[in-house]
């Protein structure tokens, strides 16, 4: 899908939902994210190409199951350049189906804050690659806060809430995520949040170990138990204890490099 160029740095976007609710949640949950203006709504197909005629959006969140047309139907029926499109739904069936036409990312009802930022992201640097110098991204995410000794898998740490302390090795962590200032911690007995951010805990984790999937996740790679193909070149990870995450296209051809014969 050929997507125009995009003025300011920002991304307009048409939100597609039979739903008023449903259209009203997502246009929330975009707050945060000043790269992204909607730029109207439609309520069914009929009125997503009005739409798309008159403002022309960068970016479409489309629903798959509408009355009358679907949201794959609708597309079907386009013609000429069209925007990326990010499909929400509530069923895991389509994604199949999105991967034939391109989409940008596929994103399950509820959409939780934290995987729309990651399909956000992903788009936004897409659409930056003709002018974003290629090691831009990659020192964006490893640049360490603060130089530290890194730790062996065979350490042990602590990692401290409030209420609970746990005491566990440097091996057994599944990965982590970016919560803000600070960082979930992914052990199969909890998930702490520690006060440190993604990039200190990358400065401090086994580099042989650790692998940052994306802007705001970082695995480690002994407990991937799963690989398939994801939307835009990028990668769907499956982790002990049934977590799975989206390495970004970037992210996801370094993965390939270091695990490949």
């Amino acid at each position: 899908m050929a997507l125009p160029k995009r003025s300011n740095n920002v991304m307009k976007a048409l939100i597609v939902d039979d739903e008023r609710h449903a259209r009203e949640e997502l246009a929330f949950l975009l707050r945060p994210h000043p790269a992204i203006e909607i730029a109207g709504y439609a309520a069914n197909a009929q009125e997503a190409r009005r739409q798309l005629a008159q403002l022309k959006p960068d970016l479409m969140f489309l629903d798959i199951q509408m009355p009358v047309e679907t949201g794959l139907e609708l597309l079907s029926s386009l013609e000429g350049p069209m925007p990326h499109v990010i499909f929400t739904t509530a069923y895991d069936s389509y994604a199949i189906r999105a991967f034939d036409f391109g989409a940008a990312d596929y994103l399950l009802k509820p959409i939780s804050p934290q995987r729309l930022a990651i399909a956000l992201s992903r788009l936004l640097s897409k659409a930056d690659d003709d002018t974003k110098e290629p090691a831009e991204e990659e020192n964006a995410i490893t640049e360490p806060e603060q130089q530290a000794r890194v730790l062996k898998p065979t350490d042990k740490i602590l990692l401290s809430e409030p209420e609970r302390i746990w005491y566990t090795s440097v091996a057994a962590i599944i990965g982590a995520e970016s919560v803000g200032p600070h960082s979930a911690v992914w052990l199969e007995s909890g998930t702490p949040v520690v006060r440190r951010s993604l990039a200190t805990l990358e400065s401090r984790l086994p580099p042989e170990l650790f692998f940052r999937a994306n802007r705001i996740q970082l695995i480690n790679l002994q407990h991937v138990r799963e690989v398939t193909p994801w939307f835009s070149g990028g990668l769907k990870i499956q982790l002990t204890g049934k977590r799975s995450v989206e390495l970004s296209r970037r992210q996801a051809k370094i993965f390939r490099e270091i695990s490949s014969l």
